[in-house]
């Protein structure tokens, strides 16, 4: 028996919940898959799976199993890349995980930059806007706008998250604009369902502010949030690398430039250093080159 093939055949029909989907995606026969699964579970004394008509399950050995044959398939790819030619592209799938906002308004066109590059490596880019259990959710990378990280995983820094105060002209229009933070409070406030949804914060002439607000519209995406405060329906605090462009061509207008929203950091987290893919480590040092310290998209803000 192949081991290794054996291996790579059961954690494929777990991760598609098939053995048909794992035999078209390893372009073998359906009755090879079972007999590879047979072999594999003949090996290790146990039955790994529960097999129905309607869905796999794994039973108990197969939870133990799954795991330590992810590790040694990670152990054999970097095997093989030790020993290949120094100058071999990186190659393989990569599953990224970041919110909406970002992922649209910055890391799309990044990763599509880095696959022209590297056309050997597939990312799968998931849009979540929750954050994600990297190693539950086979995540290899996931970027996240913090300043307070989960100290069990590691992180790269890549740049700088401004956030700025708008409205659309429409908007003020119909109200006076704000004067100072405090006038927030006569404001119909676009609030994020899980940041600042009844306090915003503010660095004013080196202090510490914050402000309570209140508005008839919460999201739990910022770019809901662009597109409401576009239509004129309130003010709202969005990030700079969303709002920017739109600052920029007048669509929105930037209020209380001396009052400055809470910075925050944004990272690429993963969650090991050891047996790190050649296609991880290559995105990793794409993406800090591509976002500098100091953010492209905070120019003429």
């Amino acid at each position: 028996m192949d081991r290794l093939q054996a291996m790579r055949v059961f954690v494929t029909v777990v991760d598609l919940g098939s053995q048909s989907a794992a035999a078209d995606h390893l372009d073998l026969s359906r009755p090879v898959v079972s007999r590879y699964l047979a072999e594999l579970e003949d090996w290790v004394g146990a039955r790994l799976l529960h097999r129905t008509t309607r869905k796999l399950s794994l039973t108990a050995a197969g939870g133990e199993t799954l795991p330590r044959c992810r590790q040694l398939l990670e152990l054999c790819c970097d095997m093989q890349a030790a020993v290949s030619e120094p100058d071999d592209a990186p190659r393989g799938l990569l599953r990224l995980s970041v919110s909406t906002s970002f992922g649209q308004a910055q890391l799309a066109e990044a990763i599509a930059e880095y696959v022209k590059r590297y056309p050997l490596v597939t990312v799968d880019l998931q849009m979540l806007d929750r954050t994600v259990n990297l190693v539950d959710e086979r995540i290899d990378l996931a970027i996240r706008t913090s300043n307070d990280l989960d100290p069990n995983l590691i992180a790269r820094r890549l740049t700088l998250c401004r956030s700025v105060v708008c409205a659309s002209p429409a908007y003020l229009l119909a109200h006076p604009a704000p004067q100072k933070v405090e006038d927030l409070a006569g404001h119909n406030c676009l609030t994020h369902s899980y940041f600042g949804k009844s306090l915003w914060h503010f660095e004013e002439r080196g202090e510490h502010v914050s402000v309570p607000i209140t508005g008839n519209i919460t999201s739990n995406e910022a770019s809901t949030l662009l597109r409401v405060t576009l239509a004129g329906a309130g003010v709202a605090m969005l990030p700079t690398y969303q709002a920017g462009d739109y600052i920029r061509r007048g669509e929105l207008v930037r209020l209380l430039p001396d009052a400055e929203p809470r910075q925050m950091n944004i990272y690429a987290v993963y969650a090991s250093r050891k047996h790190m893919p050649s296609a991880l480590r290559s995105l990793l040092d794409f993406l800090v080159l591509r976002f500098p310290e100091e953010p492209a998209w905070d120019v003429g803000l």
